[in-house]
């Protein structure tokens, strides 16, 4: 399927340079998350849940590539090696392994979460982000605001757990850690804690969603290969192939879902409805989903009827009473 790059938006023209901070915020962070943590909106649907990259510290970079390649029995992890070349898939790997894993599989950066753990999250948190409990004229430093990740030097960070600083609870380290856990703990924070912003491509926005504005949220994109979806038609194919399982009122109560695990989707949760456009829903139609019981109707299905079909379930669930999108028939 030439799906991808509608989907996507922000991938690349073929032979130009490859962007893996793109391709795993277009790709990747739906499921695992803007932080590579598992922490998205998809994560409370997913058996077993995605991958939080903060903690696979036993993921060997060739495992990856093969997961990434292939996909994961049992998982709702895809294989991308339709719609990635293997150059942007190692790309996309060495990207998660220097960003989300660098404390995991290096020991020093361990050593400083420890330190952390033990000394810091009192008042800073587990995430850096501030202990709602501390108190205080000048309140701890919050890790995670642009302002902290555009003021705070490592030379900075170094100076303050030495020698604390004046007027606020921040205490001097210098006697209590010896200097190279101290520079651990601050490489630790700004590796672990201080991690740029995504901005534009982050996983809300990759797919241009997220965005108040049907033109700036992505619910007014078209179909892959300028299809134009009928949504009588597709009426007619989810009532026989689809109402089964996703129900006839879209909400996942279909007749035979008592019987499935994981539950079919439920169309009229707000969460799905918040992130999913015509292009998504077209590419998780004919696709399938990968340890479920949605089918690839590719297999099955003419692109035309696809589209028909998620023109049909973006117009009735997803976006009532919107007009079908311009394109082909």
């Amino acid at each position: 399927m030439a799906s991808s790059a509608t989907w996507a938006g922000q991938r690349p023209l073929k032979g130009g340079p490859i962007k893996p901070e793109i391709l795993y915020h277009n790709y990747c962070s739906v499921c695992h998350g803007d932080k590579g943590d598992g922490n998205s909106r998809a994560k409370g649907s997913l058996v077993p849940p995605p991958r939080d990259f903060t903690k696979a510290g036993e993921l060997g970079r060739q495992t990856m590539i093969t997961i990434v390649t292939h996909g994961k029995p049992s998982t709702a992890m895809t294989g991308w090696q339709t719609q990635l070349t293997q150059k942007e898939i190692e790309a996309v790997v060495d990207y998660i392994r220097s960003t989300f894993m660098r404390v995991v599989l290096d020991p020093r950066l361990q050593q400083g979460q420890a330190v952390y753990i033990h000394n810091c999250m009192v008042c800073h948190g587990d995430k850096g982000q501030g202990a709602m409990s501390s108190v205080g004229l000048v309140p701890p430093r919050n890790f995670a605001t642009p302002q902290a990740r555009a003021e705070l030097t490592r030379e900075r960070m170094i100076y303050s757990v030495t020698n604390g600083r004046p007027n606020t609870a921040m205490a001097p380290f210098a006697k209590r850690l010896p200097t190279k856990d101290i520079e651990a703990v601050v490489d630790y924070i700004r590796t672990g804690l201080m991690m740029p912003e995504a901005g534009d491509i982050s996983g809300t926005s990759a797919h241009s969603r997220g965005r108040s504005g049907e033109a700036e949220n992505g619910m007014a994109q078209t179909f892959v290969n300028g299809l134009k979806g009928d949504p009588a038609k597709g009426g007619k194919l989810y009532m026989t192939t689809c109402a089964t399982c996703h129900g006839a009122k879209g909400d996942g109560k279909g007749p035979r879902a008592y019987f499935i695990n994981p539950k079919p989707r439920n169309f009229l949760d707000l969460a799905f409805r918040a992130n999913f456009n015509r292009p998504a829903v077209f590419l998780a139609v004919a696709e399938g989903r990968l340890g479920t019981e949605m089918p690839a109707w590719s297999k099955v299905l003419t692109e035309q009827e696809i589209a028909d079909v998620s023109e049909f379930v973006f117009q009735r669930f997803i976006r009532p009473g919107t007009k079908a999108a311009g394109g082909k028939r």
